[in-house]
């Protein structure tokens, strides 16, 4: 500073006034042109284009680091969502079965959140997403011998845009929701009969070793994502997963007491519509987070493209559900429409970012009519599926997977068989052995006596209704 001043004092000299009563008039002149030279010797030192370049490389930053915080928001706020949907699998899986067994149904839809975020954060997620080193891989259970969990790979790089767009807690967390889905669908299946610790039994075991694999091979770079197969979302990685397990769980835990007796198909009826409405409306909602997180960014045309083939996918699931229940039934079946809009959601999930929006019109309708009619064929075969889940999420998301071989020109339909039935052959046979297993360890299922009082009593000691309480004899 005080080098400038003198500089604009020696330059300024010739101009500066010798009487006081001319200072008025020779000042300005001086000083201003001292001032001239000496911005115009900055200005040479410092280049204006050094000074734009630096500007721009500070408003790149900056864009880098908005774009990273909005992406990394958006997937916090979608997790929510997915979140919310585990109120709505209680709400449906309570409606569609007995007062006298809520209590046991909430009770394992907030333990199975709690329990399978757990296991994911211990186990599942560092199988899931083992690293670049096992890109195509089969298996990863290299990571298993590195103790600590999600803690192992977090540094203070995974908290930044350096990571990728967004943080590496943002990715655990979002990802564990749908752990936790997996196993909330075998819930319903196996509901009304099955013991609650055997339950949370097999729970763990899945999530921790059968869901992280069949993630790995298509979201963690395995040889399904190598081989070209595609599930946007997961209607094989999520809801075929789960839906292999019920179906195994149905089949070895056996029907409920009185459902098939005598030869004859007895309808078990739900004690709550209103209810089962709400759970569905729930899921529905949460599905714009299950689908719209798996954008993995916030781009807007992909976002809303996403939204778009998601509610048109729920809304024709609805049409064929009803149209194919008055053709079966002969009326509208609250029930059958209720699982033709979950029916719908499966089915695009799998290519809602690809599929055209008329193949979303399509694929949904087809689904609602699939899963009418699969729920028709289970209960022929006495397969005793009390929520369809089986239908919903095994069959429709078959259909949803298969789908995107046949309306997206980019995606392969021999892949997409490959990964269906791939999923099947891992996920069915380890289900049947892991629920022998239980059963002949610690027991599958409660007593006949406990089921016919209800699992509230039996297992809780309390009552979902209190002084309202319906006891059935079947």
């Amino acid at each position: 500073m005080s080098l400038a001043l003198a500089w604009i004092q020696h330059v300024a000299k010739p101009f500066l006034p010798r009487r006081r009563g001319a200072a008025k008039k020779m000042v300005t002149p001086g000083i201003l042109f001292a001032i001239l030279s000496t911005l115009f010797l900055l200005a040479s030192a410092f280049p204006l284009d050094a000074l734009a370049a630096t500007a721009e490389v500070q408003s790149a930053n900056d864009a880098v680091q908005l774009r990273f915080t909005i992406n990394n928001v958006w997937l916090l706020f979608c997790t929510a969502l997915v979140f919310i949907m585990h109120l709505g699998f209680a709400s449906l899986e309570a409606g569609l079965t007995r007062a006298k067994n809520t209590v046991n149904i909430l009770y394992k839809n907030v333990g199975i959140l709690a329990v399978g975020t757990l296991t994911y954060a211990i186990v599942g997620f560092n199988l899931m997403f083992p690293g670049e080193e096992f890109a195509g891989s089969v298996l990863s259970f290299g990571r298993l011998l590195q103790p600590g969990g999600i803690g192992v790979a977090a540094s203070q790089a995974d908290l930044t845009p350096a990571y990728g767009d967004y943080t590496y807690w943002t990715a655990f967390i979002f990802q564990a929701m749908f752990a936790a889905t997996a196993a909330t669908i075998v819930s319903g299946a196996v509901a009304e009969r099955i013991k609650l610790s055997s339950f949370f039994i097999f729970s763990v075991i899945y999530i921790a070793l059968v869901y992280p694999t069949v993630g790995m091979w298509q979201w963690g770079g395995g040889w399904l994502s190598t081989l070209g197969f595609y599930d946007f979302a997961g209607s094989t990685v999520v809801h075929s997963v789960g839906g292999w397990a019920a179906l195994a769980g149905i089949i070895v835990i056996g029907p409920r007491t009185g459902k098939y007796a005598k030869g004859v198909i007895r309808p078990i009826m739900g004690h709550s519509m209103p209810l089962a409405t709400i759970g569905v409306l729930l899921l529905w909602f949460g599905w714009f987070g299950f689908n719209g997180g798996s954008v993995l960014s916030a781009d807007p045309g992909v976002i809303s493209y996403v939204f778009v083939t998601t509610m048109l996918g729920a809304s024709t699931g609805v049409v064929g559900a009803t149209l194919t229940s008055l053709v079966v039934q002969r009326k509208p079946d609250i029930s059958m429409a209720l699982n033709g809009v979950l029916a719908g959601l499966v089915g695009v999930t799998a290519g809602a970012d690809v599929i055209s929006i008329g193949g979303s019109l399509v694929i949904g309708v087809i689904a609602g009519a699939i899963v009418v009619a699969s729920v028709v064929m289970f209960d022929r075969v006495r397969i005793d599926d009390p929520v369809g889940a089986v239908s919903v999420h095994l069959v429709c998301g078959i259909w949803g997977t298969l789908a995107v071989g046949l309306f997206s020109s980019d995606h392969s339909l021999l892949a997409q068989l490959i990964g269906v039935l791939a999923t099947g052959a891992l996920c069915f046979p380890f289900g049947l052995l892991l629920f022998y297993a239980v059963k002949r360890s610690v027991g599958l299922r409660v007593s006949r006596a406990e089921e016919l009082q209800g699992l509230d009593i039996g297992e809780h000691g309390m009552e979902a209704y209190s002084g309202f309480q319906i006891f059935t004899t079947h």
